[in-house]
């Protein structure tokens, strides 16, 4: 939609925006019944966001709960669908949107409930054992109330974990478990929350650790500790018992969504929920192989300006393979102490913090961090992700760097993931979405994948068009090939995403295919296919995303010649938040129609 229209207005003749229109009072009933359903459902969420209402709770696991939040989707859903059909001529152009995706989220979350997810709530990358350590992250502690809360919630951390193992005991019994690759481990996660050490000193654990900001003698940290020993860290252990003894042992050997109890309609309604397209799973198939050979001849082209020792001895795939052998074990490539590696990143995300205000016309008020993975967590976690903070809440948004295994941790790919997880990737993208003005807080709580991740993997692209020389931020070459392999990296999602969970493929494969085509180090490859056998469909969002990102940056190019305006472009792109990526086309589509004098280009 065009960009006046995007925010409720209405053209006149002469092409001006009139005032907005009223928007339909029984859509905006509805959506802040969504929204307040959602707080309510999700209380650290709410919290995160500064909504205080639900600050001593935790989410409700139980399964008459995710019964009830059914029936009440589908009562909304129903409401939603009788007021289009009866009052849709009344809506302002922002009435349509947030109708469309109200629809959207609710047909969304009403089509995954009959594969009943919550009945597999855990494996080695998520799962109760941990997010409740790194809850604190994403709550605020600006008052006394807030530490008083967070004890609270600590009392309710066995109720939950109680309620999460009905939940597994139930898709156990329905034959719904997940493969056994991806849960492996995750006993020894829980038990490591309960150690000795722990037992002994409740101050030691992960749980402890907002209290340790309050004065040694307050009583809320003798509070907090007698929660963490007699309740929280025996809830962790009961959890890790019954993975051990019962769960893992029941998981199912095979890899594929398809082989599930679910079958292949479950893995279809991934696809379609992650890139937000009606594209099959040959399809996708089909467009990662494209892109796997394009970016293959890209990256063979690029090592022939590095100083590689046998670039000019060998060729083709002899030639890549001896070069990425060699980017995996030269230590020239990788940092000796954490340290530096979180400096190096410290590093890259100012330098690229100068060029945002040529690449765009609103810039985030809210800042960003970088800081150490857990190290709980690092050993079956990816490289980095980004958590995001709130302005109201007083909490700033956080890169988070994996450290763990340095060796396999190289210097070359750090540009291009740290412009994807903080600026202009991530943070910049989510910050903007947060602070919208002139829209229904409903439309800042979306997160379409294929749109979030397909920003992210295309702000890794603008480090071209930044700082000096031809490549920008990648002008050193190897950075640049890691840009390519990161590219490349999610090309191959495309391929073995869909190759593990529709055509049959074997763990093996999936690994032999990505250690051939990039350059990821084994340990990143090996954490990365269990990502995808444990996360189905999840993966293949980035690529669609970007390509169809840039797509639609091509066309504004090819319409409006000289006239384009990067800034501009990226102002619609990114002004109305997430968007499935229908919308996005249309928004762009309209505004590269708009007249050029409008104040849009």
């Amino acid at each position: 939609m065009a960009a006046g229209s995007a925010l409720g207005m209405q053209d006149d003749p002469a092409g001006e925006a009139t005032e907005p229109l009223v928007r339909c009072p029984e859509l905006i009933e509805l959506l802040d019944e969504h929204v307040q359903w959602l707080a309510r459902e999700d209380p650290i969420a709410a919290s995160q966001r500064g909504d205080t209402r639900y600050n001593d709770r935790l989410r409700d696991e139980s399964p008459s709960a995710y019964e009830r939040r059914v029936r009440e989707l589908g009562h909304r859903l129903r409401r939603l669908e009788a007021l289009t059909s009866l009052d849709a001529h009344t809506f302002t152009e922002q009435d349509h949107v947030d109708a469309a995706l109200l629809r959207l989220s609710l047909t969304m979350s009403l089509a995954r409930a009959e594969f009943f997810p919550e009945q597999t709530p855990v494996d080695a990358r998520w799962g109760p054992q941990i997010r409740l350590p790194q809850m604190h992250e994403r709550l605020p502690f600006l008052e006394r109330a807030h530490y008083v809360d967070y004890v609270v919630r600590l009392r309710a951390i066995p109720t939950l974990i109680d309620q999460t193992i009905e939940q597994m005991s139930l898709g156990v019994s329905a034959g719904r478990t997940p493969p056994g690759i991806v849960v492996a481990g995750t006993d020894e996660q829980c038990f490591a929350l309960a150690g000795e050490e722990m037992v002994a000193d409740a101050t030691r654990s992960p749980f402890f650790t907002p209290m340790a900001e309050l004065p040694v003698d307050d009583v809320l940290r003798e509070e907090a500790a007698k929660a963490i020993a007699e309740e929280v860290l025996p809830a962790m252990r009961r959890l890790g018992e019954y993975l051990r003894d019962e769960y893992i042992p029941a998981c199912r050997a095979s890899i594929a969504a398809s082989e599930g109890v679910d079958g292949l309609a479950a893995y279809e309604l991934a696809l379609r929920r992650h890139t937000t397209t009606d594209l099959s799973a040959d399809e996708i198939h089909a467009i990662g192989l494209d892109e796997v050979a394009r970016i293959r001849a890209e990256m063979i082209d690029l090592i022939a300006r590095t100083d590689y020792p046998h670039k000019d001895r060998d060729t083709g795939d002899e030639l890549l393979s001896g070069f990425i052998a060699y980017l995996r074990t030269d230590p020239r490539f990788y940092y000796s102490t954490s340290e530096e590696l979180l400096a190096g990143y410290r590093d890259i995300c100012k330098r690229m913090d100068a060029h945002l205000p040529g690449l765009f016309k609103t810039l985030p008020r809210l800042p960003y961090g970088v800081k150490e993975m857990s190290p709980l967590q690092a050993p079956s976690s990816p490289t980095a992700y980004y958590s995001g903070g709130s302005l109201e809440t007083g909490r700033a948004g956080f890169f988070t760097a994996n450290t763990y295994r340095l060796e396999q941790r190289p210097k070359y790919e750090m540009v291009a993931l740290a412009l994807h997880e903080a600026v202009p990737g991530h943070h910049l993208q989510l910050a903007l979405a947060d602070e919208m003005e002139g829209v229904h807080e409903f439309r800042r709580r979306l997160g379409f994948t294929a749109y979030v991740e397909g920003w992210a993997l295309y702000a890794e692209r603008l480090g071209l068009e930044t700082g000096p020389g031809e490549r920008g931020m990648y002008e050193e070459p190897y950075s640049d090939f890691g840009r390519l392999t990161y590219e490349m990296w999610r090309a191959c999602r495309l391929v073995v995403d869909t190759g593990i969970h529709a055509k049959g493929w074997s763990r093996q494969r999936a690994v032999d295919f990505l250690l051939a085509n990039t350059a990821l180090s084994e340990t990143n490859v090996n954490a990365e296919i269990d990502r995808y056998i444990g996360w189905p469909g999840q993966a293949c969002a980035y690529k669609i995303g970007e390509l169809r990102i840039r797509e639609l940056r091509a066309s504004a190019e090819e319409a409006l010649g000289e006239r384009f305006d990067l800034r501009a472009f990226h102002e619609v792109v990114l002004g109305q938040g997430a968007l499935p990526l229908d919308l996005l086309e249309t928004r762009v589509r309209e505004w590269i129609a708009s007249p050029p004098d409008d104040g849009n280009h």
